[in-house]
């Protein structure tokens, strides 16, 4: 049965139990989005936590980056490299559905949890590995940062071509949010299949394959073409800047036909002179409204689409931002809240959205293992006395970086930001 939600409607993924140790980005959106389907997810962190409690507004000691991608995940702190903690996990992958993994390919089995003894302890279980290049092959063991994927799949040369600028990495973690995405994908496939075969899977999933499946230019290099870029450019016109999408010429003839614009460029121009006599053309036409409301009506008129050119803190303000409520108010572990990005997935008749805080370091640790192992007290605390597990001291002042731990030279994250950089 699924559980209902507060307006009687049931979360698409309640019941399913995902173990998320993965760590920045790629892994831990993938389990964000899960968890915002309704999934229990836990998130093992090692003693020293995810480096992502350290970045943005850091509040009541948890930060805005860590609760972006982790919001509604309950806590467990393992130290991994403890004598037993293989066990523990062991145990602990019997009774869930889904595990999320993103250290470089090799760590997990020198842990004791790689996909032989996984799926031995759980032939149910769905591991997804999320790497740079790839379970196996010559660069699979490569550190694979998202600006390094952005630069050897194309991304950074195209742009700064089209731009006639030097390469610079964008504002925006791509190759991550692709690959936690595609994850997910690939993890409800196996999930469904499942319920037929009775059987789990280990899903391979590069971030490399990921950019170049989601590239929708990619069709030009593999023709062996040049690139044609048509996604849009912004001008400048009364009230700010505003983007208008598709190519010069669809836009040239869009507003010839419906706004009457007189082609200033002679019939036997070439075709650069044509671009830019008609380019100045519309800019010369965009900028003579006095108001911005008469040139939307003119640009409507003409089946133009056209975009403000606003700031991401401004999006969230915008009338759909709050008609849709995509930002809504979670407790800021200090009598406060905070605002977090909801995940864009609406039902006719199932619910969606995260439904708790972020969590401490550990916070879970007894909850978790006594809901889910059935673990007695005594044991808890035998697995704390031997270092395997941890937890924040106060929930009230933790420090993100106050639990020391172990140097940890093994464990690579494929999915950090340009932050990380």
């Amino acid at each position: 049965m699924s559980e209902p939600a507060p307006d009687g409607a049931p979360y698409p993924l309640s019941g399913v139990r995902v173990l998320d140790l993965s760590r920045v980005l790629a892994g831990p959106f993938a389990g964000r989005i899960l968890e915002s389907l309704g999934a229990d997810v836990a998130k093992v962190e090692p003693p020293s936590g995810d480096v992502t409690r350290l970045w943005g507004d850091v509040r009541h000691g948890i930060s805005g980056y860590y609760t972006q991608q982790n919001a509604g995940k309950r806590s467990l702190c393992i130290d991994l490299h403890a004598a037993g903690a293989a066990e523990l996990v062991l145990e602990l992958c019997m009774h869930v559905d889904i595990v999320i993994e993103n250290f470089r390919p090799g760590v997990i089995e020198r842990l004791g949890i790689g996909w032989s003894k996984l799926r031995k302890a759980n032939p149910r279980l769905i591991l997804l590995s999320i790497s740079g290049y790839g379970q196996s092959g010559p660069e699979s063991k490569r550190a694979a940062y998202a600006p390094v994927i952005h630069a050897e799949v194309g991304l950074l040369a195209r742009q700064a071509e089209a731009e006639r600028k030097a390469p610079a990495d964008p504002m925006l973690s791509v190759a991550d949010m692709n690959g936690g995405m595609h994850g997910v994908i690939a993890t409800l496939s196996a999930l469904f299949l499942r319920e037929r075969t009775g059987l789990g899977q280990h899903i391979d999933l590069a971030l490399y394959d990921s950019m170049l499946f989601t590239d929708d230019y990619a069709h030009f290099a593999l023709d062996a073409m040049p690139v044609r870029l048509a996604s849009g450019s912004v001008w400048n016109a009364p009230g700010g800047a505003i983007m208008l999408a598709g190519s010069l010429q669809h836009i040239w003839h869009s507003l010839a036909k419906r706004c009457h614009l007189v082609d200033p460029a002679d019939p036997d121009s070439t075709r650069a002179e044509k671009a830019k006599l008609r380019s100045s053309r519309i800019q010369e036409y965009l900028v003579s409204f006095e108001r911005r409301s008469d040139l939307v009506e003119a640009l409507d008129r003409a089946n133009l689409a056209w975009g403000e050119v606003r700031s991401t803190r401004a999006a969230f303000d915008s009338p759909t931002a709050r008609v849709r409520e995509v930002a809504p108010e979670l407790d800021d572990r200090g009598g406060g809240t905070r605002r977090v990005v909801r995940a864009p997935y609406r039902f006719s008749a199932a619910s969606t959205g995260t439904r708790r805080a972020a969590a401490y370091r550990g916070e879970h640790n007894v909850e978790l293992l006594q809901e889910w192992l059935g673990a007695s007290e005594h044991q808890i605390q035998q697995w704390t006395r031997n270092g395997i597990l941890l937890r924040e001291a106060s929930c009230e002042t933790a420090d993100p970086a106050g639990i020391s731990s172990q140097p940890d030279s093994d464990r690579s994250s494929n999915s950090p930001t340009s932050a990380d950089n």
